[in-house]
């Protein structure tokens, strides 16, 4: 059954209160406190960045603006990344809730300054290391504008896609009509934002590959390719053939291609490397060269 039934119409409650044994797929891991629930050290690589994550799209995201970075030739962009399970709760260790008090991967530790630098939510670590090392964010006042504002648009549109759509309609315990048509509703509206506007632009900020596109694509350039919540046919996404262009383009970069492999943990073996240290780990340290033969 789509919807509910009379007889499953839910009324709030006049005070609400938490039901750990009603939280579907992630019950184990929400709550509605903050803080560390067990006392854990983060470990500290070589290099001055040191990144705790995981490859959900957000994750993705960092990989690719370090390892662009790299690709530029910014020595000092070399990075150390730590895997996070967030299903096993290590986002709620006190290591990582000093670096991110949110307790939400990628958070990012740059021991490379005086005194070291925390940096947490994805697009301020793309603007962080965009500043840093001069790359990939316009120095021009109208092009920088126009770079972070589709930086700041995939930040407040991604909750709706993730936390909205990809929810009730993948992961919630029971499928309500209501909330999946109405994010359904939005998430094909903000396709059709990135379609007209990837009609009159190579990428999202203009001419030029920026963070703009390093944001946008782990979630929306997946999604277009109908890889995100198996939801492709569903949201008819091969209709946005400018959006399908520019995801398909981007895919084609090396350095995109060694991003979304860093802390992968699903997929084939060969596309997962749980830790990065050394650009060495590419060739030496995915899951199908650490496999133990059978």
């Amino acid at each position: 059954m789509n919807g509910t039934t009379p007889d499953s119409v839910y009324t709030p409650p006049t005070v609400w209160s938490w039901n750990k044994d009603n939280g579907g797929r992630f019950a184990n891991i929400n709550r509605p406190i903050a803080g560390a629930t067990q006392d854990k050290d983060l470990p500290v690589g070589k290099h001055p960045l040191q990144l705790y994550s995981l490859a959900t799209p957000n994750g993705v995201k960092v990989t690719v603006m370090l390892e662009e970075l790299l690709a530029l030739g910014h020595a000092g962009a070399e990075y150390d990344a730590w895997l996070i399970r967030i299903n096993e709760g290590d986002q709620f260790t006190s290591g990582f809730v000093a670096v991110n008090p949110n307790s939400k991967i990628p958070a990012l530790l740059d021991r490379g300054e005086p005194a070291p630098v925390r940096v947490f939510e994805s697009g301020a670590i793309l603007q962080y290391l965009a500043e840093k090392f001069g790359a990939f964010l316009p120095s021009e006042r109208a092009a920088r504008a126009e770079c972070l504002s589709w930086l700041f648009w995939q930040m407040g549109s991604a909750p709706y896609l993730g936390g909205g759509f990809g929810h009730f309609y993948a992961y919630a315990p029971t499928k309500i009509e209501y909330a999946i048509d109405r994010f359904a509703m939005e998430v094909k509206r903000q396709l059709d934002v990135l379609d007209r506007r990837l009609a009159e632009s190579r990428y999202l900020a203009g001419n030029e590959y920026t963070i703009a596109d390093m944001a946008v694509w782990p979630w929306y350039g997946t999604l277009a390719k109908g890889q995100l919540y198996e939801a492709g046919v569903f949201l008819s996404v091969g209709e946005y053939k400018n959006v399908l262009r520019w995801t398909d383009e981007i895919a084609q970069r090396p350095a995109v291609q060694r991003g979304r492999m860093v802390n992968r943990t699903w997929g084939q073996p060969d596309s997962q490397l749980h830790e990065r240290h050394d650009a060495s780990d590419f060739d030496t340290r995915t899951q199908d060269k650490l496999a133990t033969p059978s």
